[in-house]
């Protein structure tokens, strides 16, 4: 049975919660929606990350995503050219064929020469920004999502000068800032990012910054919206700890059983989400809306 119940939240969580079905596509899946899927922890080259990429594969065919997000630990030990095939080119191949592009935030396990492998689409930067508005299939939207990768392993004045500069460009799109290192975590491995917040929160804040997607916690968590900045850490694409997540006063949503993954759909003020296992269950899904104020969480 799946429950329906509204969580109150800034941009008005409506929360499918615990959805059991296998292969089962909860997102809208219109024509001109900016769609995309998220991925963290993976470079393994494991068997299943190799699983969870073919379930990625298995749902593009019926949801066409045109990118895919990595929020960090892309390659786990050695790194060379041969790494890189195994760790990530041959478990996401098919999406890879089929001109799925991938964008990558550096995580602790991650050197920093990846931002100049081509595949990652960093163009030797190690924070950057792009902007994705669903006009690639023909269909013109009013809105888009601007996406800004950010190195959270040496957050520096550089870095927080760029943030904030690119933040403050006044538009009507929605912002997503993904990175490694999660902000608010219930996980027992790590825990919440204290100094990062400090210094990240009052930016996102101040300029409305809509949705901050992490990993590094190997599980899945939607945390309860905070000052209006709705959460996700997604943190188990290759790498996975079971019950290593503690629900508390954050958590919304979580799963700590198996490996997943998660697909976005942007359509107008609304953005629909979904986490996936590898076998294809439903473990979270549900609505974001933007435009809607109430207070947020207790600290």
């Amino acid at each position: 049975m799946i429950a329906r119940r509204v969580v109150p939240a800034s941009l008005a969580v409506i929360c499918l919660a615990s959805a059991l079905g296998a292969q089962d596509l909860k997102l809208p899946n219109k024509q001109g929606t900016v769609k995309f899927a998220l991925i963290g922890d993976t470079g393994t080259g494991s068997q299943a990350q190799t699983e969870v990429g073919a379930q990625m594969a298995s749902f593009h065919k019926r949801f066409p995503f045109t990118f895919v997000v990595m929020v960090g630990d892309n390659m786990y030990g050695t790194q060379g050219p041969r790494d890189f095939v195994a760790k990530f080119e041959a478990p996401y191949k098919e999406l890879l064929g089929a001109d799925v592009k991938f964008y990558a935030a550096l995580g602790n396990h991650d050197e920093p020469g990846q931002k100049n492998y081509k595949n990652f689409n960093m163009a030797g930067e190690r924070f950057y920004a792009f902007r994705a508005n669903g006009s690639d299939v023909g269909t013109k939207v009013d809105k888009g999502v601007r996406f800004y990768a950010l190195d959270s392993n040496y957050m520096d004045k550089q870095q927080l000068d760029w943030i904030e500069k690119q933040l403050a460009t006044k538009d009507d799109d929605w912002k997503i800032c993904f990175f490694h290192h999660p902000l608010y975590s219930s996980a027992r491995k790590h825990g919440s990012a204290l100094d990062l917040r400090k210094v990240l929160e009052p930016l996102f804040i101040q300029y409305k910054v809509n949705v901050v997607l992490a990993g590094h916690e190997h599980v899945y968590e939607r945390i309860k919206p905070q000052q209006g900045i709705n959460y996700f850490v997604s943190g188990a694409g290759g790498t996975l700890r079971k019950g290593d997540l503690r629900a508390g006063q954050y958590t919304a949503a979580g799963f700590d059983k198996d490996y997943h993954f998660m697909l976005f759909e942007v359509d107008g003020d609304e953005m629909h989400f979904q986490a996936i296992s590898r076998t294809g269950a439903t473990v979270d899904s549900g609505t974001l809306k933007r435009g809607e104020e109430t207070k947020p969480a207790a600290p």
